[in-house]
């Protein structure tokens, strides 16, 4: 002591104890007015009309195993500048810090410093009037060996008979994975989302990995439930045969969903399993234009893009010139496209069947808005509850069969010649059919993954 001062080093090791973190190594930075904790997974949220913000924390550097889950109440919010010149945005919390025997209150940043080389920097701010730094020693108040830092972070033993399920997508505000995570935890498991532009992955024969950020550690998990935007379908898919590899439980497979990503190889799939589609066509030359159109039945004619979701990419040529002008304009720009004959007797409707496990757990008819061919409810699409037919029970089933899914998403139109199969879609949407049917499909999928995994528990 010097003036009744603590005299630290350049490096310390620390607890937090308001946060439950009983050991992290601090950088001493007397030059940065903030402390700073690496945080990922920042949200805020609302309690007794205050702001608060969540995150989680891995508290040692290159150690994906120890995560903490913390809650705070958010003092302020300040632009801060790092020391590479960057300015952030970040929230500002107040905790308990503790170091030797003594603990004070101090004001700490919230941001990722994944790419530091200290899991947190203590600041002037909260040491002034109560530490002296030498900067030439280090660990002046104790130094931590890896057994200590085991024992320190050693968690009592939770006994857990739920199962460990990631969800796998990019979006966890969508009422689709919200509704996944609150059935699986309603039905008693541990279930996470995982961005997957966050997830990396280590190839080794005696040693492979799965990463999240900050280091976190996914070989653990039971199941996976890969939800992939089109935009990410080939990073999505390596990522799922990389859980599959594992022995990890997918609920749809790699192979499984780049197969239905891929519009043309689909419906060959299709075909080779006798399900009827409408009459399609796939050229890639502009001087086929003519017989392209002729051979689905002329205009007025579908095409779409092979990269197109959502009902995006999907143009209704009305006339034989329209027709030609949109395919040579797709042709020009070096696109894949298809040209479909277009079931004007459909009058702009379709039917969703959702199938879990080769059965077809609900069903609803989508209605395409005025001036639209097109009944996607993304695009304004009304849902509504409909009944099916055996045969389009059949053709639903048959479809997901010959693209190997466990969950998929089945639209069939209904034309003269009978029911027609248009798309599999593998990461179907759950809000328009849960709404529709007032069934709980989120469950549905959840008893999937028990049932594959033979899991007996607690929910009914």
């Amino acid at each position: 002591m010097s003036d009744n001062k603590i005299i630290i080093g350049s490096e310390e090791w620390v607890s937090l104890p308001e946060l439950k973190i009983p050991a992290i190594k601090v950088r001493v930075d007397s030059g940065a007015k903030t402390s700073a904790l690496h945080a990922v997974n920042i949200q805020p949220f609302q309690r007794n009309n205050e702001t608060w913000v969540s995150f989680d924390v891995y508290p040692l550097q290159n150690n994906g195993k120890h995560m903490i889950h913390c809650e705070a109440y958010v003092i302020d919010k300040r632009v801060i500048k790092s020391s590479t010149g960057n300015r952030e945005n970040r929230y500002i919390i107040r905790s308990s810090f503790a170091v030797g025997d003594v603990s004070w209150d101090i004001e700490v940043s919230l941001t990722n410093r994944d790419s530091m080389g200290y899991r947190m920097l203590f600041g002037r701010e909260a040491m002034k009037g109560r530490m002296l730094v030498d900067p030439d020693h280090s660990f002046m108040l104790g130094n931590l060996s890896n057994d200590e830092l085991e024992q320190k972070y050693k968690a009592p033993v939770k006994k857990s008979n739920g199962l460990k399920i990631g969800l796998l997508a990019s979006n966890p505000d969508l009422y689709s994975n919200r509704r996944i995570i609150e059935a699986g935890e309603s039905m008693g498991h541990e279930i996470e989302f995982y961005n997957l532009r966050q997830c990396y992955i280590k190839l080794d024969a005696q040693s492979p990995e799965i990463h999240y950020r900050g280091g976190k550690l996914l070989n653990e998990l039971d199941a996976v439930i890969p939800r992939i935007r089109p935009s990410m379908t080939y990073y999505g898919c390596a990522l799922t045969r990389q859980f599959e590899s594992m022995n990890i439980f997918c609920l749809n497979k790699a192979t499984a969903i780049s197969n239905s990503r891929d519009k043309l190889y689909s419906l060959q799939l299709l075909l080779q399993q006798g399900v009827e589609i409408p009459t399609t066509g796939f050229a890639n030359s502009p001087l086929d234009t003519n017989d392209l159109i002729k051979m689905v039945g002329g205009s007025p004619l579908i095409i779409k893009l092979l990269e197109g979701t959502q009902g995006k990419g999907v143009v209704l040529a009305e006339t034989k010139k329209a027709a030609e002008s949109v395919i040579n304009a797709f042709k020009s720009l070096n696109a894949n496209i298809l040209v479909q004959e277009f079931i004007k007797e459909a009058n702009g409707k379709d039917i969703r069947c959702f199938v879990i496990d080769g059965k077809v757990v609900a069903a609803m008819q989508r209605t395409a808005p005025p001036g639209e061919f097109r009944a996607n409810v993304h695009l304004g699409g009304v849902a509504s509850l409909v009944k099916v037919t055996s045969e389009e029970k059949r053709i639903a089933v048959k479809a997901t069969k010959a693209m190997g899914l466990h969950v998929a998403g089945v639209d069939i139109i209904r034309s003269s010649k009978g029911p027609l199969l248009l798309e599999v879609n593998s990461s179907p949407g759950l809000e328009g059919i849960e709404s529709a049917t007032d069934k709980d499909i989120a469950a549905l999928m959840i008893r999937s993954i028990e049932k594959h995994l033979n899991w007996k528990g607690i929910s009914e």
